[in-house]
């Protein structure tokens, strides 16, 4: 996962974007409902204490000395149980504090500001209750028979902060199951679709191992027009190629007939004039063969989805090298390739480079060659053996490069093992020359592999 979020990444972008916006969210409506509430709740009680309050002065009656007293007791049982969190009383203004209460009170008193409120108005304030508590308090003053008296109702604002905590907690503790659902299903949306993109990925891996030649699957619509780019540049590329080794062929073609025309000339004539012509008509046979195979190569090279089996190659070439070579005697043998071993690149590049060096290794051979492969998915290496006279370590460099022979008696153009290792290096590969078991030089080629999946691992 750590991989997949990596800085810049599509997935880690969404991710955080959309976790953010739900974080916000999920704090600003937890803050919009709880205040919400709390002013609902605030109302509620204030209304509460308002309904006692009209309630109390309805009640207020005055026996036959003037002392005040209530016609009814008020509605509320609270009122009459000590300390229940909701109180009255009645004062004289100017008169002794307290003059009527509730039961609630028991033997408490009301602190209450010394403004007196003006007439018939209803006033709000807090202040001290009972046993230490702070009560939320509604008053209001009325004059009767001369007299101004002072009317309180209160309630402990427990009573309405308690409500309040207790939907908060609830509140933030439905809010956080809610957003880790949101992170979820976040997570899965980004997980579902972004997954296309992986499914894109391994297909393109696939055309890069070789295993198809174009982007193959069922992608969603927002993805199909890339694909459908993609498979016309892989086309585009393939027409290319062959166009390119068309063209190749064509000038190659066309160069070997006035070659042939001229070498017939000179082949006619034997003085040194005629000689000359036939050197430069070979070497310009061979520089033409060279730069052929090089160009084929090139194109091929930059072509995904191409992959050749190892195990026909090796054989045709033996039968063919067999054949060449028949009038020596040579034992050519192949260790054959473990099954499903690929080459990543064209069947005839294979041939070229193999060819060259089965043949160079029979020309040297006093009797042996052996040929092997061995590798797997990170790259095949091709080894050939002889038991001629080998190649001195000094000179095995020089002997890649392009007109260098080790015998001028050998037949040869001194291009087979510079045509080998420019092909190899075209395909990310090499090719060194090195001791062989068998007394002469060992080959060893190292290029692009791959397994047929379901095949057994070839031996490393």
């Amino acid at each position: 996962m750590s991989g997949s979020l990596a800085r810049g990444s599509l997935r880690l972008r969404l991710l955080l974007g959309t976790l953010t916006w739900i974080a916000l969210t999920i704090v600003a409506a937890g803050w919009g409902l709880g205040s919400l509430f709390r002013q609902h709740v605030e109302a509620q009680f204030h209304a509460e204490l308002g309904t006692h309050l009209d309630q109390l002065t309805a009640q207020l009656a005055f026996d036959g000395q003037g002392r005040p007293m209530l016609a009814a007791p008020l509605s509320d049982p609270r009122l009459e149980r000590p300390f229940s969190g909701l109180y009255w009383q009645v004062d004289r203004v100017g008169g002794p504090a307290a003059t009527l209460r509730s039961r609630s009170l028991w033997d408490e008193v009301l602190a209450v500001p010394p403004e007196l409120p003006a007439d018939g108005q209803v006033h709000r304030h807090r202040g001290p209750g009972p046993q230490g508590t702070t009560v939320g308090m509604v008053e209001r003053s009325v004059a009767v028979d001369g007299g101004v008296w002072r009317l309180v109702v209160a309630a402990d604002e427990r009573l309405m902060v308690e409500p309040v905590e207790r939907f908060a907690g609830a509140l933030w503790l439905a809010l956080g199951l809610l957003g880790a659902g949101l992170a979820l299903a976040a997570l899965l949306q980004v997980w579902l679709g972004l997954a296309p993109l992986q499914r894109l990925r391994v297909a393109l891996g696939r055309v890069r191992e070789g295993e198809v030649q174009r982007l193959e699957g069922s992608f969603p619509a927002e993805v199909m027009p890339l694909v459908d780019e993609f498979n016309s540049v892989l086309g585009q590329n393939a027409a290319v190629v062959e166009r390119a080794r068309t063209q190749a062929g064509n000038l190659a073609h066309a160069l070997k007939t006035p070659l042939s025309v001229l070498a017939n000339a000179a082949a006619g004539h034997d003085d040194a004039f005629a000689r000359q012509v036939a050197d430069q008509v070979e070497l310009a046979r061979r520089q033409v063969d060279y730069h052929l195979a090089r160009a084929q190569a090139a194109a091929a090279a930059r072509l995904p989805g191409v992959r050749t089996p190892l195990g026909p190659v090796l054989n045709g070439l033996v039968r063919a090298m067999t054949r060449i070579h028949a009038g020596r005697g040579l034992a050519i043998r192949v260790q054959p390739p473990a099954p499903g071993l690929l080459f990543r690149g064209e069947e005839q590049d294979l041939q070229e480079m193999l060819g060259n060096l089965v043949d160079n290794a029979c020309k040297w051979a006093a009797g042996r060659v052996e040929v092997a492969a061995s590798g797997g998915q990170d790259g095949i290496e091709l080894t050939v053996d002889d038991d001629g006279p080998g190649i001195a370590p000094a000179l095995r460099e020089a002997m890649l490069r392009r007109g260098v022979r080790a015998d001028e008696r050998v037949p040869g153009s001194g291009l087979g093992l510079a045509i080998v290792d420019d092909l190899a290096q075209l395909y990310g590969g090499s090719v060194r020359l090195a001791d062989s078991p068998l007394g002469g030089t060992r080959a060893i080629l190292a290029l692009p592999g791959a397994v047929t999946p379901g095949s057994p691992p070839a031996p490393a």
